[in-house]
């Protein structure tokens, strides 16, 4: 063999791109769960990072979801070593019932044990495996929820220390990395079960791609790029409009004033400001909100996840944390 597959060339280059813009000497953090995106994702970074002077260090999340969950993440912690990384540690989480399902608390449980690894490391980044596939699973859930174009536009390939440096490549191209490396990675039969929603969204893409051809997941992924710079220019020009508002109560006849497509987006950031999520909140309860200007006949407060609630009295409105009931 006179040089690496081109799929391990792929996965190469992506890592390197993004390394470049580290300095020598600095750390870097790779989340791996065992699958073929991670592995792939530990096995370019082992190789890159070493040519340029960068340290990378490896972290496994056992969830405890599934029996012998341990030993599948101390498998994966031995395959990301074989692969270069040190040091790789296996931390165990614990999963709350935070009422963002399943899927959600575990990404949350798993996000917070990547940012404590890395703030204890000094890391200057966190790599994740997300893939095009990923990318364009994500805007099918996006459409399905009906969350406007923030939601549409999907992962960027960077936000705060999370670098995604396979968001432009293909599944399949993660899947041969790992062939050409002879790695067996692990294959988690949550991806199989259809109760998950994002495994109904891969399922439907595969649907979507025997239908109407090959191409739609990069498809999907590409309006995903260019929504997400359209939804952060007007996210930017909202927070410039939060001052303007003042502390609230808020002038209802003030947010009325705004362009529908910034005063959408102000709501989004009172509610998640008050305590929202991000995630949880879609269009129906913007549109609920909306209805405090746009519909007003004297209703109700209205309930928003994560304990926030809105209201209006007369030409005031308010958008604030209530304490859990029990």
């Amino acid at each position: 063999m006179t040089g690496p597959a081109s799929a391990v060339a792929a996965t190469r280059l992506a890592v390197r791109t993004e390394l470049a813009l580290l300095p020598e000497g600095a750390i870097v953090l790779v989340g791996c769960s065992g699958g073929p995106d991670s592995l792939a994702l530990a096995g370019a970074v082992g190789f890159e990072a070493p040519k340029r002077g960068i340290k990378a260090a490896g972290l496994v999340v056992d969830h405890r979801l599934q029996a012998g969950s341990q030993q599948v993440a101390e498998a994966a912690a031995q395959q990301c070593r074989d692969l270069g990384l040190d040091p790789v540690d296996v931390r165990t989480v614990r999963v709350a019932r935070d009422g963002s399902g399943p899927e959600g608390a575990a990404r949350s449980a798993r996000y917070r044990a990547l940012e404590d690894t890395a703030e204890r490391l000094g890391a200057a980044a966190v790599l994740i495996g997300h893939t095009r596939d990923d990318q364009a699973e994500q805007v099918l859930l996006g459409l399905a929820r009906g969350s406007g174009s923030r939601s549409l536009s999907g992962m960027p390939r960077r936000r705060g220390l999370f670098v995604r440096p396979f968001i432009a490549l293909g599944r399949s191209e993660t899947e041969a990395a790992c062939v050409a490396y002879e790695i067996e990675p692990w294959r988690d039969p949550h991806n199989e079960d259809p109760t998950f929603a994002r495994v109904r969204a891969r399922g439907f893409l595969r649907a979507l791609e025997d239908e109407l051809g090959p191409g739609i997941a990069a498809a999907l992924a590409r309006s995903a790029e260019m929504l997400r710079e359209d939804a952060d220019y007007l996210e930017d020009e909202a927070r410039a409009v939060l001052p303007t508002l003042g502390d609230g109560p808020w002038s209802a006849t003030a947010l009325q004033a705004l362009p529908r497509a910034l005063r959408t987006r102000v709501w989004r950031l009172l509610a998640v400001d008050a305590g929202s999520g991000a995630g949880q909140l879609t269009a129906a309860h913007v549109e609920s909100l909306d209805a405090l200007l746009t519909s007003w006949h004297g209703q109700g407060p209205l309930n928003l996840p994560g304990h926030v609630r809105a209201s209006r009295s007369g030409d005031l409105v308010t958008v604030a944390a209530v304490p859990p009931v029990g």
